[in-house]
């Protein structure tokens, strides 16, 4: 059984992507660099070509290397990848320009009026994003400080609808946008993802990673859009160009399907 084979079994067997991402995680800091740059670089060529279990299994490396972006070890990983030209892994970590649409640090963001008479302290609106009533999440959604968002993110009222207003705001709040990616259970929806990837704003360490476990249509959606970064953009033409073609497509427009 080759390496490669071994690690989609074992991503796999783990029910949980959680589970998954955790079990990477302890991996990745034992194995030698060399030999976690090829197999992340094996899987990374088995997802272009297509291969299901591969796409879940990179799921939870996509979903590892959001999560803790920026780290050194994905600066090590993204060097190894660049100077053994490992060029699946190269994709998956490559850099881009920083966004221009950022909104301000939130501390210097307006708190949003919860009708109670008074600025909220950010205790108050923790303990109110804990057990919210559907009136109070438009506030709650647009509250600028991350901590009010990471309490949010828990509550189980909260709906996929409203995770992607959050990473869909324009311009980005990137604090708010981080506590989203540190989010196992959010960051596995696949709209959720989508809205990161295509919102302009977004830290490319970020979005990046999120690209090649992009469905054909949300690549094809990701070249289509104009405000994303040129860098992202030409990445989703080339992990198109090598997803296989679809029967009774010409290759040509395979970028347009």
């Amino acid at each position: 059984m080759s390496d490669v084979l071994r690690l989609k079994r074992l991503l796999l067997s783990l029910a949980d992507t959680g589970l998954r991402v955790g079990w990477l995680s302890d991996q990745l800091e034992r194995w030698p660099l060399p030999q976690a740059a090829r197999l992340l670089d094996e899987l990374c060529d088995e997802n272009e070509r297509s291969d299901p279990d591969a796409r879940e299994a990179l799921l939870a490396v996509a979903l590892y290397l959001v999560s803790r972006a920026p780290s050194e070890q994905i600066d090590r990983l993204r060097d190894e990848a660049e100077g053994r030209r490992l060029l699946g892994l190269a994709r998956l970590l490559r850099r881009a320009p920083p966004p221009v649409m950022v909104d301000r640090p939130a501390t210097e963001l307006p708190v949003p009026d919860y009708g109670r008479g008074r600025e909220l302290t950010l205790g108050e609106r923790r303990s109110l994003a804990r057990h919210p009533s559907r009136r109070s999440f438009d506030k709650l959604l647009s509250d600028p400080h991350p901590l009010v968002i990471r309490m949010l993110l828990q509550n189980p009222n909260l709906t996929e609808d409203d995770v992607v207003r959050v990473v869909a705001r324009r311009p980005a709040r990137s604090e708010a946008m981080a506590e989203v990616a540190r989010s196992i259970r959010w960051l596995s929806r696949g709209r959720v993802r989508l809205a990161i990837v295509l919102n302009p704003g977004s830290p490319p360490e970020m979005a990046m990673p999120l690209l090649p476990i992009c469905k054909r249509t949300e690549l094809a959606e990701v070249v289509r859009a104009t405000e994303t970064s040129m860098v992202l953009r030409a990445t989703a033409v080339e992990l198109l160009e090598r997803r296989p073609p679809i029967r009774g497509v010409d290759p040509a427009d395979a970028v347009l399907q």
